[in-house]
């Protein structure tokens, strides 16, 4: 089938992608609403946020590598667990998609912050910590279980 190195490189890049996000909503976000000046805020926030992203993105690259070689391997798309690989392949779908829209929209927000374009700036990122954020760390959380539950834990 599949190796333990495999394996333990599709945990761990979920751990992170999944990890980082629960720290950014939870820890930091939380800490950067304490800071009084808009500019500062949102100059730290998008900074912090940017950070996280390039962090991530060779964790989902990795993740949906070794999440194909273990279906793949082991036959997953045509045996009894054909749903739970299917669904975990839908979630990390759209963990990506919305990942790549919190990117872009963040991105565009950094060009808008460097020429002082502040509310224009806020706007773009307004989704991410209250809403996309939280649905990638849920459908995250989900697919952890699902992995668990293929493998029959």
């Amino acid at each position: 089938m599949y190796n333990h190195t495999v394996v333990f490189l599709h945990v761990l890049s979920a751990f992170v992608w999944v990890g980082g996000m629960i720290a950014m909503r939870v820890v930091v976000h939380p800490v950067l609403q304490s800071i009084e000046d808009p500019k500062t805020k949102l100059g730290k926030t998008l900074e912090i946020t940017g950070r996280l992203f390039h962090l991530v993105i060779p964790f989902i690259v990795m993740l949906l590598a070794t999440g194909l070689m273990m279906a793949i391997s082991s036959k997953g798309h045509y045996g009894d667990l054909k749903s739970l690989f299917l669904s975990k392949e839908i979630i990390w779908t759209i963990m990506t998609v919305n990942f790549t829209y919190m990117y872009l929209q963040r991105r565009v927000a950094w060009k808008l912050f460097e020429v002082g374009k502040l509310p224009e700036a806020k706007a773009k990122v307004r989704l991410i910590p209250n809403m996309l954020l939280p649905v990638n760390i849920v459908l995250g959380i989900l697919a952890l279980w699902l992995g668990l539950s293929l493998r029959g834990l």
